[in-house]
């Protein structure tokens, strides 16, 4: 940048002592100080390109540089080199700007940390001398400097610029925090739980990097073109510069057509169209919790037309919640609850925890029981004020029942769990749990079916019977339930041979195989598991499925982005070359024209930092019923 300024200056010194006290000797030493230390950079990248046996659009630029020397075209020289440097700068500034979302990741952990000692006191240490066990100090408005789990304090924390979660979450003790994150308005002590190289942000940041690297068709594309053309445009050059003389133009007139031909083939435009929108929409994605792994997989997302999800932890919550309470006695909802609660609260059991949470949901609170023992496979006993209680599975008898047997009927004819609980001479009540859908699963495949997804598949190893009330509940287009991992990856494999490309959605850990077997592997809440960031294709950083559909359209209007780029780029490049052939331009004015071309493809590219419609995180502080930030 400092030889650009300085050349910059005696150009333009040059230009006013031409133009205004007709100098010619100053302004023409001005003009070649100006070539010599502007063409500095670009005479040494076209050294190492003849050494190493390529034709690259800096070697185009020094022959027409040397070539309109020659002519004794020194400024015009000058002004080439000048102009095809600042060129260079914008390109240099357009990727420094597309990886500047990368680079504003890597800010997000803080260098150093608070570290507890004994006797709490606290030291200043640097982030990269915290090992797991470390115990450190996040006060209120501070980012956390590392993973780890929160051994003591309450607060919020916003992970929104590391996993893209619209909400923040509630962090007590127990609670999973990623380094990065936002502390609230309470003090954490937050036990390290990973090297500073090996946490989830260090990891993203790794394979962006990395995604950089893996290249798209399209940019595969545009570098096959870029080796047939640069040597093309050398050959056409060379041969104006022999031939035109032979229909009767003067030799300096066909060199000087030949150099035009040069400095408009020196076309920066063909190299950036495509590089420039990947590597945006990738940084883009990154920043809104989208890790897409390269631009083959970005230009894959965007013509995929089949989606095949797994239930439980992608279309439904993974875990069972109270649904009904039918009293069969004398008793209310409520008294029935209680006593329920009471009998399952000694139980670890995920039936056990959704009855003990939605009495708690009711604000209920019920006694401590007596002897609860847990009968494995049957249910829970104890002894709630005096009275014994047993809640479990329905009996034979209780089936028999045409109370009790029609609701427990009705409740598994729609995918839900129903347990009975009886006294010691007659059953009370039954209650139902099921897995509950996500809230935002039915406007994820609404959105997905908008954006021309054709088939919406789900596959499960759940009950037919669970999985068919969930694929009705969801309008699925088809369903497969009591899968194993294998059945699930035959099951991708036949659908791809019926479909074509598919894309499958999971955990990233227990459909390991059938993310491996599809087109693209999609990976939920990747920021909590290792294995998911790992293994997917496209990992989506939050637990949340609406960024699917923002991940499909960021992936479409980067494609959009890229055609633009290339049309663009090649539409200007004929245009200039034919104009350059019938001698209607200059060189000045040629390579103007060329950097104009670049500049508004780079403009263009830039364009994917902007989230465009649909891509934005529907961001909010507290959810709308006002009850404070969520629990994961």
């Amino acid at each position: 940048m400092v030889t650009l300024g300085v050349a910059s200056v005696l150009l333009v010194a040059g230009l006013v002592v031409e133009w205004t006290a007709h100098l010619e000797p100053v302004s023409l030493a001005l003009f070649w100080a100006a070539i010599i230390v502007g063409g500095v950079y670009p005479l040494r990248s076209a050294v190492r390109a003849v050494r190493n046996r390529r034709l690259t659009i800096t070697v185009l630029l020094v022959v027409a540089v040397i070539g309109a020397i020659a002519l004794g075209v020194v400024e015009e020289a000058a002004m080439l080199v000048v102009i095809f440097s600042l060129g260079e700068a914008m390109e240099a500034y357009a990727t420094d700007k597309a990886r500047g979302s990368i680079d504003a990741l890597m800010e997000l952990a803080p260098p150093t940390a608070t570290r507890l000692t004994h006797g709490d006191r606290t030291e200043t240490v640097a982030v990269e001398e915290l090992h797991p066990g470390d115990v450190v100090l996040v006060r209120p408005g501070e980012r956390l400097p590392t993973d780890g789990i929160v051994a003591d304090g309450a607060s919020w924390v916003d992970a929104s610029p590391v996993t893209g979660e619209s909400v923040p979450v509630e962090a007590t003790a127990g609670t999973e925090v990623f380094g990065g994150s936002m502390n609230g308005n309470g003090v954490l002590r937050v036990r390290v739980t990973k090297e500073h190289y090996d946490t989830v942000l260090a990891r993203v940041i790794e394979q962006v990097e990395e995604a950089q690297a893996n290249r798209s068709g399209a940019e595969r594309f545009a570098d096959k073109f870029s080796a047939v053309y640069t040597p093309a445009m050398f050959i056409l050059a060379v041969a104006v510069a022999l031939l035109l003389p032979l229909f009767g133009f003067e030799w300096r007139e066909a060199i000087y057509r030949a150099l035009v031909i040069l400095v408009v083939s020196c076309s920066c435009a063909l190299i950036i169209s495509v590089p420039v929108s990947v590597v945006t929409a990738i940084a883009r994605g990154a920043r809104d919790g989208i890790l897409i792994k390269g631009g083959v997989y970005l230009e894959r997302l965007a013509d995929i037309k089949t989606v095949a999800f797994d239930k439980t932890g992608t279309l439904t919550r993974g875990r069972p919640a109270l649904t009904t309470v039918i009293p069969v006695g004398d008793l209310t909802e409520d008294e029935t609850l209680t006593l329920a609660a009471a009998v399952e609260a000694g139980s670890e059991h995920p039936i056990a925890t959704a009855i003990v949470a939605g009495a708690n949901a009711r604000g209920l609170v019920f006694p401590a029981a007596m002897g609860a023992r847990a009968l494995p496979g049957a249910g829970m006993d104890a002894i709630v004020d005096g009275r014994p209680l047993h809640i479990g599975r329905p009996t034979a008898a209780d089936r028999a029942r045409s109370d009790v047997g029609l609701v427990v009927s009705q409740a598994e004819s729609e995918g839900r769990t129903a347990v009975v609980l009886r006294d010691e001479t007659r059953a009370l009540a039954v209650l139902t749990v099921a897995d509950q859908l996500r809230p935002d699963a039915q406007s994820t495949i609404d959105e997905l079916r908008a954006l021309g997804i054709t088939r919406v598949i789900m596959l499960t190893g759940d009950s037919t019977t669970v999985a068919r009330s969930t694929a009705d509940a969801l309008g699925l287009d088809d369903y497969r339930a009591e899968l194993l991992p294998e059945d699930k990856s035959a099951a991708i494999l036949e659908l791809r041979q019926t479909h074509g490309l598919i894309a499958m959605v999971g955990d990233g850990v227990n459909d390991a195989p059938a993310l491996a077997n599809a087109d693209l592997a999609i990976a939920m809440g990747a920021a909590g598991a290792d294995v998911a960031l790992e293994t997917a294709d496209v990992a989506l950083m939050a637990d949340e499925l609406d960024r699917l559909p923002a991940a499909i359209r960021l992936s479409r209007r980067a494609r959009n982005n890229i055609k633009i780029n290339i049309v663009l780029s090649l539409t200007v490049v004929a245009t200039l070359i034919i104009a350059a052939l019938a001698g209607w331009m200059s060189l000045t004015t040629g390579l103007l024209l060329n950097e104009g071309s670049a500049a508004l493809i780079i403009l263009n590219g830039l364009r994917m930092l902007v989230p465009g419609r649909g891509e934005t995180r529907r961001k909010q502080t507290t959810p709308t019923t006002g009850h404070g930030p969520r629990t994961r």
